[in-house]
């Protein structure tokens, strides 16, 4: 009885050993404590200096209580999402000091231990440092909560089947849906089939090799939305354990449904402007319209009273008289018709209109237009063409208008200018792109002060005007994806230049 005493104490012994030397090595802290709220250590094995810096012989007698973290420190008793219970463990994920002072996140499986009577001996726990893995996990929740707060769309898109796994807060309201009643969409359903096949199939395509793609790629919502939406942006993500092929797709959108309504207010504006503009030029010009529109109505008027002197002294011809004298009356009619005509259509109120039309022949009709002024001012008007009478796509009447300022504005130049030669040489070249348009003058020229105001709104070097011309010029210009810029060497004349694209 004795010997078999003897044996079993020794074999107690080995397990006493083999579970010291598993604790010992184990890369978890695994630590024994009080049963009172000061949880303080009665021991601690010595992976406790890898995870919390302390040695063994130091952390016994400390209170681990007071190492907890304030707001994690009553976890366990306010049974706290971070705390699990299964069959007498409880698992606790806190912040606990380390020795250097930071805190770390530790996860702690604890049991206690109790004598026959149920009354609590120790606690024993087993924790390991899980800080990156909880660094992780609230980086993804606050990407997470910004995916959710943004204004862009954002939504989640199956590389196999295009169909939508995710769609954020701002998604679901573009697309007129309430995420608590969520319905299910496929790429297809929110762009038109050709825009599908050809934009849409290139992103993805694009951010698949490249791992990107940025544009504009508008998509289709119903109607009774009132709203407009585009693709901005696709991300292409990568099954990296696996195969390393596009697992799905990232697609952020914006709703632009203001900016568009800005954009037309903007436009509108715009063309309130350039009507100002163009009436305002009008009337500047009215005493040379007056008297362009005089010389056909006085030539209509000499050829009635010389037909009617030729009916009274010569009856016999009067057929002859008076088919002569109407054939005469006509082309002047005719003449002062098309001066109205060409006044009348450059002031009228129009909507933007883009059209091809040629600009070397607006050109000539706008220098047409400005005959009468510049016959007054003893100008010419001289040209030098491409030869191919280059087309560009634009709203006609407002590169019309912007051409009559630049063109003005160079007969004007002479008014304090005493030359004899009062050339406006008004050229034209293409490039593969673009074409350009000079209007040029040779007198006295512009100081570097004045042309670096040039374009400023309300500057003018006049007595009369308000200085708006050249500012609404640039602003159509550059509405057109073009340029206007001016050089003068302050001395011999100034050279404007207009640059727009060529549109196939």
């Amino acid at each position: 009885m004795n010997q078999k005493t003897s044996s079993e104490l020794e074999q107690c012994r080995e397990d006493a050993d083999r579970y010291r030397l598993l604790a010992e090595q184990s890369t978890d802290m695994i630590s024994r404590h009080t049963p009172d709220q000061r949880w303080i250590y009665i021991d601690a094995s010595p992976a406790v200096e890898r995870v919390l810096g302390y040695t063994p012989e130091e952390i016994i007698g400390m209170s681990g209580y007071s190492q907890f973290h304030p707001e994690d420190a009553d976890n366990l008793s306010k049974r706290d999402a971070s705390v699990r219970y299964r069959e007498g463990m409880y698992t606790n994920v806190y912040r606990y000091r380390h020795k250097k002072g930071h805190y770390i996140w530790l996860e702690t499986t604890s049991r206690t231990i109790r004598d026959k009577k149920g009354k609590p001996i120790e606690i024993i726990g087993v924790s390991r440092d899980v800080t990156e893995r909880e660094e992780a996990q609230r980086a993804m929740k606050r990407l997470a909560r910004v995916v959710e707060a943004s204004s862009d769309m954002i939504m989640f898109c199956n590389h196999q089947t295009r169909k939508l796994t995710y769609l954020n807060e701002s998604a679901y309201h573009t697309l007129g849906m309430s995420k608590d009643t969520p319905v299910y969409f496929y790429l297809q359903e929110l762009f038109t089939p050709d825009i599908l096949e050809t934009l849409v199939r290139d992103a993805l395509e694009h951010a698949a090799i490249h791992g990107i793609w940025y544009g504009s790629i508008p998509m289709h919502l119903p109607k009774h939305l009132k709203r407009t939406a585009e693709v901005r942006e696709v991300i292409a993500h990568r099954n990296r354990r696996e195969d390393n092929q596009v697992d799905y797709y990232s697609i952020i959108g914006r709703d632009i449904t203001l900016r568009r309504k800005a954009e037309e207010e903007a436009k509108r504006h715009q063309l309130e402007l350039a009507h100002m503009s163009r009436l305002l030029s009008v009337g500047e010009m009215a005493t040379g319209l007056a008297h362009e529109v005089n010389q056909p109505l006085a030539a209509i008027l000499n050829y009635c009273h010389g037909a009617q002197r030729r009916l009274q002294t010569d009856p016999d011809n009067s057929v002859d008289t008076v088919s002569r004298a109407m054939s005469l009356i006509m082309q002047q009619a005719k003449r002062a018709s098309e001066i109205i005509k060409r006044m009348r259509s450059f002031v009228h109120k129009t909507e933007y209109q883009c059209i091809k039309f040629p600009i070397n022949d607006s050109c000539k009709e706008v220098a047409g237009f400005l005959h009468q002024e510049a016959g007054d001012h003893n100008i010419t008007f001289e040209f030098d063409f491409a030869r191919q009478n280059p087309m560009i796509e634009a709203d006609k009447v407002q590169i019309e208008q912007v051409l009559l300022n630049l063109m003005r504005n160079a007969i004007e130049a002479y008014s304090d200018c005493k030359r004899d030669y009062r050339p406006v040489m008004i050229s034209t070249r293409t490039t593969d792109s673009y074409i350009y348009i000079s209007v040029q003058d040779l007198a006295k020229g512009i100081t570097p002060d004045q042309l670096e105001k040039l374009f400023e709104p309300f500057y003018t070097s006049k007595s009369t005007g308000l200085g708006m011309g050249l500012s609404i010029s640039r602003t159509i210009i550059e509405t057109h994806g073009g340029q206007l810029w001016a050089e003068s060497d302050g001395s011999a004349g100034t050279q404007f230049y207009l640059k727009l694209p060529l549109r196939d």
